[in-house]
C-alpha cells in the first residue's frame, strides 16, 4: 500500500504548493510542462519530413507524398474523433491518455522501419491518428484561467518551435549516425522519450482552475451531446468563415511543415540540418511577442474581437514578404521568416485565444477542446484535398510557385472571411445583450 499512496501525497502536495504559489511560478511551471509535452509530440510526427525517400513511388506518385497524405488523413480522421473525444474526456484521465496516444504512434514508427516499403505507408496513417488528439489534452491543462492566453501563447509556440527541432533531429540522425530514411523517424522519437514521461508527469500536477479564474473565464467542464448540440445551433453559423479561414490557414501550415525540406532545398539551403531549428526559433519569438500579452486585456468580448485583428494582421504579413521577395527585395530566409510568421499569427489565436475568449465572452459553459476540434478536423480535410488536388492534377511548377499563390490566395480569401466572421458574433453579442 505504502508504495502505491507515496506518488498520491506527492501529487496533492505539489498541487497545494502550485495553487499557492506567486502567479509568476503558476505560469512559468505551466507554460514550461506543456511545452515540453508538444514538443515532445513532435519528436514522433514530424521528423519523417525531413526524409525525401527519393527514387520510391506507389502507384506513380512520389513516396514522400504518399506519406505526408496518408499521415494527415489519419491525423485529420483523429480529429474528426476528437469532437466528441476531447469535449467528453474527464480531466483526470488527460495526462495517461497523453502517453498512451504517443507511445502507439511511437510503435507505428517501429513498424514503419520493419515493414519495406511501399507496404509500410499504413503506419504513417496509424501514427497520425492518435497523435491528433494530444493537442486537446495538453491544452485542457490550461484553458479556464485568468491567465490562459499568456500560457497558451508559450504552449502554442511549441509547435512553431518543434516543427523546426523534429526536423533537425531527423536530418541530423541521417547525416550524423548513418541511419537509414527509414528507421530515423524511429529513432528520432527514441530521443523525445524521457522528457515526454518528465514532462507529462509534471503537467499533471496542475491544479484546477479557481473561483477567481471561473468567475472570469466562466466554468469548463466535458459537454455531453445534447450541450454540443446546442453549441452548434447557437454558433454555427457565425463558426462556418471562420473555420473555412482557418481551413485555409491549416492547409498552408501542413505545407510549410512537411515540405519544408523541398523549398529550402530550392533555394539553396539542401546542405543545412539547422536551417529548420533556426527559423522557426525566430519565428516562435515574433509570434510570442505579439500575443503574449493577450491576458492582460481583462474584457472577454474585446480580447475576442482583437483576434480578428492578429488574424488579418497575419494574413496581410504573409502577402506582403511573399510580394517583396518576387521583387527580390528581400532574400529567401527573410521570406520565409516572415510569411511564416504572418502565418502563425493567424493560425495560432485559433488554437489558444480565439475560442478560450469567445467561451468566456459568451459564457458558455464547455471546453475549447471542443470547438478546436470542429476547426482542426475541417482544416486538415482541406489539406488532403490540396495534397490530392496538386498530386493529381498535371500543373509544372515550383515549391517556390506553389507556395507564392497560396499565400496570395490565402490572405485574399482568409482576410474577407474573418471580417466576415466577426460581424456575426458581433451581431450575436448584440442580441445576447
Amino acid at each position: 500500500m505504502q508504495s502505491v499512496t507515496l506518488p498520491e501525497k506527492e501529487d496533492s502536495t505539489l498541487k497545494t504548493r502550485l495553487q499557492h504559489s506567486p502567479a509568476w511560478v503558476f505560469v512559468l511551471y505551466v507554460s514550461l510542462s506543456s511545452f515540453i509535452v508538444y514538443t515532445c509530440m513532435y519528436g514522433f510526427r514530424k521528423p519523417f519530413t525531413s526524409a525525401s525517400f527519393s527514387g520510391q513511388t506507389l502507384f506513380g506518385v512520389s513516396y514522400k507524398v504518399v506519406l505526408v497524405i496518408s499521415q494527415v488523413i489519419g491525423y485529420m480522421l483523429g480529429k474528426f474523433y476528437g469532437i466528441r473525444f476531447i469535449g467528453s474526456l474527464q480531466p483526470s484521465r488527460r495526462a495517461g491518455m497523453i502517453i498512451k496516444l504517443i507511445f502507439t504512434a511511437w510503435l507505428a514508427l517501429l513498424l514503419f522501419a520493419i515493414v519495406p516499403a511501399p507496404y509500410n505507408f499504413i503506419f504513417l496513417f496509424i501514427n497520425g491518428f492518435p497523435l491528433a488528439m494530444v493537442w486537446g489534452l495538453v491544452f485542457g491543462f490550461l484553458e479556464g484561467r485568468r491567465v490562459t492566453e499568456l500560457m497558451g501563447a508559450v504552449l502554442a509556440t511549441s509547435f512553431i518551435f518543434a516543427s523546426g527541432l523534429a526536423k533537425t533531429a531527423g536530418k541530423w540522425i541521417m547525416l550524423n549516425l548513418s541511419i537509414s530514411e527509414w528507421w530515423m523517424p524511429f529513432a528520432a522519437g527514441t530521443l523525445f522519450i524521457i522528457p515526454l514521461l518528465i514532462s507529462t508527469w509534471l503537467l499533471n500536477q496542475t491544479p484546477p482552475p479557481t473561483k477567481e479564474d471561473e468567475a472570469a473565464r466562466t466554468v469548463r467542464k466535458p459537454m455531453d451531446k445534447s450541450e454540443r448540440k446546442a453549441f452548434i445551433v447557437r454558433f454555427g453559423f457565425a463558426l462556418a468563415p471562420v473555420i473555412i479561414a482557418y481551413v485555409m490557414l491549416t492547409i498552408l501550415r501542413d505545407f510549410s511543415e512537411d515540405f519544408a525540406n523541398e523549398l529550402w532545398i530550392e533555394t539553396g539551403y539542401q546542405n543545412n540540418a539547422g536551417i529548420f531549428a533556426q527559423t522557426s526559433t525566430i519565428i516562435s519569438l515574433v509570434v510570442l511577442g505579439v500575443i503574449g500579452g493577450f491576458f492582460l486585456i481583462r474584457n472577454n468580448y474585446k480580447a475576442f474581437q482583437l483576434n480578428n485583428v492578429i488574424i488579418i494582421f497575419g494574413f496581410i504579413l504573409a502577402a506582403l514578404a511573399t510580394f517583396l521577395f518576387h521583387l527580390h527585395m528581400i532574400s529567401p530566409v527573410i521570406w520565409i521568416v516572415c510569411a511564416a510568421s504572418g502565418l502563425y499569427l493567424g493560425y495560432v489565436p485559433y488554437n489558444c485565444f480565439y475560442f478560450e475568449r469567445m467561451l468566456a465572452a459568451y459564457k458558455v459553459q464547455g471546453n475549447v477542446g471542443f470547438v478546436i476540434y470542429i476547426a482542426d478536423a475541417f482544416g486538415y480535410l482541406g489539406t488532403v484535398v490540396v495534397l490530392l488536388v496538386k498530386e493529381f492534377i498535371s500543373i509544372k511548377y515550383s515549391w517556390v510557385d506553389f507556395f507564392t499563390w497560396m499565400f496570395y490566395i490565402s490572405s485574399a480569401g482568409g482576410i474577407l472571411l474573418v471580417l466576415w466572421g466577426s460581424t456575426l458574433f458581433a451581431k450575436i453579442y448584440k442580441n445576447n445583450k
